[in-house]
């Protein structure tokens, strides 16, 4: 139980602070010793999904609900749906050769430090004056495209897709919108794939612990959306490409101390 309440918190945080929920679900574990049930858990995977696509859902459902009714905003659902399709493409084609063979640690250490500079330039250079009413069909594909990246271990979903929006020009708190709107399918997605292998021959985990995940990812995840838009209105990506420094360091330190 209690390692699923902490999975599940780190589960809610680093989906939407860029800093890799991957990188982290794979070296907690590790780091710890974790070996139990839940390592390897598909219907307890799909809890954690269920609970940061909650928390999503709950925090922009005004902003859904404006899509649909109102015509000026309706276009953003065409952006969304265009920018998924490399991601969806990618999942459906790449996501087992992918979380077999990169699903390294030495991976997540170089993906860590790689895109986290990737953040800090979009970041530093970008000209942040652009709102998410001017966004193009190609400036949408662009931020997909970027999003298909995510699926390396280390790389962060809201931190290329943040990147790749800022260095269209696009305000800090807009990207970070836009991101977490784009989480949506993407989660979902990911959700529905694991659900008929998760349940095809029961639960393979306890009631209770599964719920536990769920509700801590859920809780973690309104409060991390909401302290990235706020952050996001006056301070830029820095503290977090430094962050995922510190953590590439700890990691490589880790591996080679017990390789």
């Amino acid at each position: 139980m209690f390692q699923a309440v902490i999975l599940g918190i780190v589960q809610g945080l680093t989906e939407f602070i860029p800093v890799s929920s991957t990188a982290h679900l794979v070296v907690l574990p590790m780091l710890f010793k974790w070996d139990g049930e839940l390592v390897n858990s598909l219907s307890f995977d799909v809890a954690l999904h269920a609970g940061t696509l909650l928390s999503v859902l709950f925090c922009f459902y005004p902003d859904l609900l404006a899509m649909i009714r109102d015509k000026k905003k309706r276009p953003m659902i065409t952006l969304l749906i265009l920018a998924t399709v490399p991601a969806g493409l990618s999942g459906v084609f790449l996501h087992d050769y992918i979380s077999g063979a990169l699903r390294s640690p030495w991976v997540i250490a170089a993906s860590l430090v790689v895109f986290g500079i990737v953040m800090y330039v979009a970041d530093r250079y970008g000209r942040r004056n652009r709102g998410l009413v001017s966004m193009k069909a190609g400036e949408a594909l662009w931020v997909g495209l970027a999003q298909a990246l995510a699926l390396i271990p280390g790389v962060s979903r809201s931190g290329i897709t943040i990147s790749a929006a800022l260095e269209r020009g696009f305000k800090r708190q807009e990207a970070a919108r836009f991101s977490f709107l784009l989480s949506i399918p993407v989660i979902a997605g990911a959700a529905v794939l694991e659900v008929p292998k998760a349940f095809s021959g029961g639960m393979d985990t306890g009631t209770g612990v599964v719920a536990a995940g769920f509700l801590s990812a859920f809780v973690t995840g309104v409060i991390a959306i909401r302290f990235m838009l706020s952050f996001l209105q006056k301070r830029g990506l820095g503290i977090f490409v430094v962050y995922r420094f510190v953590l590439a360091g700890v990691l490589g330190g880790w591996l080679w101390l017990a390789g």
